[in-house]
């Protein structure tokens, strides 16, 4: 009998089974998905490029790997973006590691739309404190957005091209600073230093990004802790209004039972709602944990707009992590504007040869014959991105919902997501655009391209199983106990009331180390 099942090994179940473990409980994780063979990561080999469109896509609609289950996105603009794996969508994050900022938990009170968190920014703290010291976050201390970050590694260098991108902020007076970044620019233990090879997004050889494989469960491991990889749940046991383990199939298929005195699910803001829904049984007919109906609504996604900058000259945009080297909170938030809330400018590196040459021929700027060597070095290692993240406001209309039509290997149900950008989010998008057309402007690029939203960036998946202290309009209270169902709890994105308008990795590991220790306190 296990005191605590975790169902998820990415970036809340980790950081929740290493804490529920550290604590002296005995603890099982499960996921989906297999671990991975570093060594054999693609950027370990020549096809690289075409292993990341492949089995390490993040998009989960097309990947179609053995561990994945069915996502049906044809109804959003926005592509579902996970990974499902012992470490899940970490094993592909940039690594861009900022904190969601204090007034992000107040905005009914404060601004008047949304909702307010039922925690304080500064219940949070110490767990910010801790996560990110557990995952080796590096930066520059002092960025005025962030004042209580004191202790961070030396930031991932700008390079060549973030200096040209902050000489364009600066022109224009408006706020940048360095990256905050899971990624390690020193050498700790086993853990190799950054060395700038460039595509985190396609896993991390040297293991210099904090992936939770390598963190989190590495350091659970000497604790009464176990690892059950390649088990899909199907849904969560009950018995009089309890939570008593899960149902699920190991690799062969076979079903298979694990018994707990706590369920603590950590499967993403998609996986865990199917999860809650398909464990529909006589006495939740409409799902576990559902009273309020809103298990799988509320979904935001950070609608995405791109903005692309060319520059005469070879900056090397293809050297250094490509997610993490500079933003702008400058339009956090901007009373001029014509919207609410407002938007991240996420400064990106150039992409690898074959994405290069496949977009300037989608452009009709690559010309086959003598021309080709040319017109492709005229893109390769000059381009830059500003990415738009916008921030998205919680709406019922956005969902994500059972699909008995479309199975996994096992026979369960997929998901359907249902989503569409909201008004307030379309003007943020195309005024975010023309600001960052502007910085590449001032930081003297020849031409910039922008368009948005991007399909395939749907990673900051959050608010399916909204944490609130009322059953009526929420899912779980503040301490991650879904108020329908003793000893069944959540600890990942899906508990978000809302979603700032910064990645969201940090904030998820902080989070689920805070519920971890209110779990642990009241069992």
């Amino acid at each position: 009998m296990y005191d605590y099942i975790v169902v998820g090994a990415g970036a809340a179940g980790a950081a929740a089974a290493w804490r529920f473990a550290q604590h002296g409980a005995k603890v099982l994780c499960v996921d989906r998905g297999s671990e991975l063979d570093r060594s054999k990561y693609p950027t370990t080999q020549s096809n690289w490029e075409l292993l990341k469109q492949t089995e390490f896509s993040p998009v989960a609609s097309t990947r179609g790997n053995e561990a994945d289950y069915p996502v049906d996105d044809s109804e959003s603009p926005i592509a579902i973006c996970n990974y499902n794996a012992v470490g899940g969508s970490t094993i592909l994050y940039s690594g861009h590691y900022p904190r969601f900022l204090r007034s992000d938990f107040k905005l009914a009170s404060d601004e008047q739309v949304g909702v307010d968190w039922p925690l304080e920014y500064d219940e949070l703290l110490p767990y910010f404190e801790l996560n990110e010291s557990e995952m080796a976050m590096s930066g520059l201390p002092g960025d005025p957005y962030f004042p209580e970050i004191e202790q961070a590694l030396p930031p991932v260098p700008l390079g060549k091209i973030g200096e040209r991108l902050a000489e364009g902020f600066n022109q224009l007076s408006w706020h940048w600073w360095p990256s905050f970044a899971a990624i390690s620019t020193r050498s700790r233990g086993e853990r190799s230093h950054c060395i700038n090879l460039g595509p985190c997004n396609v896993g991390c050889p040297q293991e210099a990004k904090s992936s939770v494989d390598i963190t989190y469960l590495h350091k659970a491991r000497s604790y009464d802790f176990q690892l059950e990889s390649n088990f899909a749940v199907a849904r969560v046991l009950t018995e009089d209004n309890k939570a008593v383990g899960v149902e699920g199939y190991n690799s062969e298929g076979e079903i298979e039972r694990f018994l707990g005195k706590n369920v603590v699910l950590a499967s993403s803001a998609v996986g865990t709602p199917r999860i809650l829904l398909n464990s529909k049984n006589d006495d939740y007919p409409n799902g576990l944990a559902n009273s309020s109906g809103l298990v799988g609504k509320n979904l935001m996604i950070h609608p995405l707009g791109y903005v692309e900058g060319v520059f005469d000259e070879y900056l090397e945009t293809d050297i250094g992590p490509q997610g993490c080297m500079l933003y702008s909170l400058e339009f956090y938030r901007n009373e001029e504007s014509q919207h609410q809330l407002g938007y991240m400018m996420h400064a990106l590196r150039g992409a690898g040869a074959v994405e290069v040459a496949k977009s300037a021929l989608s452009r009709r700027k690559l010309r086959f014959g003598e021309d080709l060597y040319n017109d492709f070095s005229s893109f390769y290692g000059r381009q830059a991105v500003i990415a738009i993240i916008c921030e998205d406001l919680p709406e019922t209309k956005n969902l994500v919902e059972l699909d008995p039509d479309n199975c996994d290997r096992f026979g369960v149900p997929g998901v359907k997501v249902s989503y569409e950008l909201s008004d307030n989010t379309k003007k943020m998008m195309v005024h975010g655009m023309g600001r960052a057309r502007e910085v590449m402007a001032a930081a003297g690029a020849k031409k910039s391209y922008a368009h948005g939203p991007v399909r395939n960036t749907g990673w900051h998946i959050m608010g399916t199983c909204k944490m609130g202290s009322a059953p009526n309009n929420s899912v779980v209270d503040a301490k991650g106990k879904c108020h329908d169902v003793d000893g069944l709890y959540v600890v990942d994105s899906s508990v978000f009331p809302t979603s700032s308008c910064v990645n969201p990795a940090n904030t998820i590991q902080t989070v689920a180390l805070y519920l971890a220790d209110r779990i642990h306190e009241s069992n």
